[in-house]
């Protein structure tokens, strides 16, 4: 399940870009003005944001500019100004798409489907270390100690997703809708079997976790033993 940070001012508009969004399967953080939106960046940390450039408090561009030095967290601008030297900057300055409203949410849905594939594949040419685990998405070869693990399809992607979250924890629904593509949830009990499966071959169980902690009543996470 992918988390939009969308950033307008106009009331209406939100309302109507995280309903939206909310159909179409996406978790929508909102804010109405510039700063606010850049702390709220920072903290939720969002797969995506998308970003108005007429804001109260500070203009858009400005704020791009800002949370580039922060964050490379993919930016969508959606707009209405269409002036092509303000498209430009606005690229130049880091923006990943430029929207011109007013745009259906069908469009921004597979404008952000679009930006997050390219993201995706970009991280997808490095492997994933994690203290003695190693994941390669391209060749889809797993490692443990040096030992090469032997992963059904979705216990790769269960562990790879846990992966690109390393520290966090993530929901059962949030690994459903990831993995198993059931955006309104499911039987988290496939969840729980999978995780039962990699934890053996991790060499660990739930009573003795290394890599895989579950955080009752909220979710799972993939952690370095090796750091305290």
């Amino acid at each position: 399940m992918t988390t939009v940070a969308v950033v307008e001012d106009d009331t209406h508009i939100l309302a109507a870009v995280t309903r939206g969004l909310t159909e179409r399967g996406h978790v929508v953080l909102g804010a109405s003005s510039g700063l606010r939106a850049l702390g709220e960046i920072v903290d939720q940390r969002p797969d995506v944001v998308v970003l108005d450039l007429g804001l109260p408090d500070i203009d858009g561009l400005e704020l791009l500019r800002m949370l580039r030095a922060v964050s490379t967290v993919p930016v969508i601008v959606a707009t209405a100004r269409d002036d092509e030297g303000e498209i430009i900057r606005t690229l130049d300055a880091g923006a990943d798409d430029y929207v011109i409203k007013p745009y259906s949410a069908d469009q921004l849905d597979a404008r952000i489907r679009a930006v997050l594939r390219r993201v995706r594949e970009d991280d997808a040419d490095e492997p994933v270390r994690i203290g003695g685990l190693t994941l390669d998405a391209r060749s889809r070869v797993a490692a443990i100690d040096g030992q090469p693990m032997d992963l059904s399809r979705k216990e790769f992607d269960l562990l790879w997703h846990l992966a690109t979250r390393r520290g966090e924890v993530v929901s059962k629904r949030e690994l459903l809708a990831a993995v198993w593509r059931q955006p309104y949830g499911g039987p988290e009990k496939t969840v729980d079997v999978h995780l039962s499966w990699l934890r053996t071959k991790l060499g660990e169980s739930a009573r003795s976790p290394r890599y895989l902690r579950s955080v009752r009543g909220v979710g799972v996470m993939l952690i370095d033993p090796h750091t305290p």
